[in-house]
């Protein structure tokens, strides 16, 4: 049982990642736009692991890097949220899984890396695929939607804050993690005060109760049990088994959402998740979360 904990744990917490749209709708009917949410959101989860990430001569040292994590990933949180919130929940978690395809590029032309085979193909899989869902050759006469571009928008931004992490290794996770959560607050707070988004002032103070609840239980138990399975398993391992994420956002949009997909939607899914197989199949150096995770190895959430 103690051997394969590890795996039970990352499998609840990816449900609860992929599942998370439901809480995120919930609260958004109840009076908070996606902004003022995540402002709060994650701006208690800074707060609760800034003991932990503040090593002040460190962000000194590398103050630089932690910035562009806190832009990075900040706005990829945000961006994925919003998304998540106000689009199709199987076509933004799909699209989102288009990381493969920011990745190896990123990887080469930013870190000189040399891709294989393998990953090339993952990218061109990837691409057919987002292609496909977004409705084929019919792209070309009506453009996505802002939503469909919020959702690529927050792959892109993960996929470069990846690359930082990854390029920072010598800093430790909690410390990108925590100007990570900063930057998505930050960002969200310089939205609503250039009025992007009004403030939720008419929320009723249970309401308020309930954002934070489902901050400290669903949101904190999804940071925590995939980062903490992530570290005792290897690479691949978690980052196929993170794929469940995807597998229950596409279930639970059909069941409970009633979100359909034709035929060649289906056939574009399918081809982004062998993507992500081929992409989770290769170990690679610690890499950084998914957005409002402390997931580490993801390919993808």
């Amino acid at each position: 049982m103690s051997k394969n904990l590890p795996v039970y744990v990352l499998i609840g917490a990816s449900l609860l990642w992929g599942l998370s749209w439901l809480p995120l709708r919930y609260l958004n009917q109840l009076g908070f736009e996606g902004i003022s949410l995540l402002l709060v959101s994650q701006g208690i989860l800074a707060l609760l692991f800034s003991p932990f990430g503040f090593r002040f001569k460190l962000i000194k040292d590398n103050l630089k890097p932690l910035l562009v994590i806190a832009l990075t990933g900040g706005s990829a949180i945000l961006c994925f949220t919003y998304a998540l919130i106000y689009g199709d929940v199987i076509r933004v978690m799909v699209l989102f899984y288009l990381l493969p395809v920011w990745g190896v590029l990123g990887g080469k032309f930013f870190l000189g890396e040399h891709p294989d085979w393998i990953r090339w193909l993952g990218v061109v899989l990837a691409l057919g695929g987002a292609f496909l869902i977004l409705g084929g050759v019919s792209i070309f006469n009506s453009p996505p939607s802002w939503i469909d571009l919020m959702a690529l928008a927050s792959g892109l931004c993960f996929a470069a804050n990846n690359l930082v992490f990854r390029g920072v290794q010598r800093l430790p996770l909690s410390t990108k993690l925590v100007f990570m959560f900063y930057g998505c607050a930050s960002i969200s707070a310089v939205l609503l005060f250039l009025g992007v988004e009004a403030l939720p002032v008419s929320v009723a103070p249970v309401h308020w109760a309930l954002l934070v609840v489902y901050t400290l239980s669903w949101l904190l138990c999804a940071n925590i049990g995939s980062q903490w399975a992530v570290t005792r398993m290897e690479a691949g391992k978690s980052s196929i088994i993170i794929i469940v994420e995807l597998v229950a956002a596409v279930i639970s949009a059909m069941l409970i959402a009633g979100e359909r997909l034709t035929l060649i939607e289906w056939f574009g899914c399918i081809l982004v998740v062998l993507a992500a197989f081929l992409e989770a199949r290769r170990q690679e150096p610690e890499s950084g979360p998914k957005p409002g995770a402390l997931d580490a190895t993801s390919a993808g959430g």
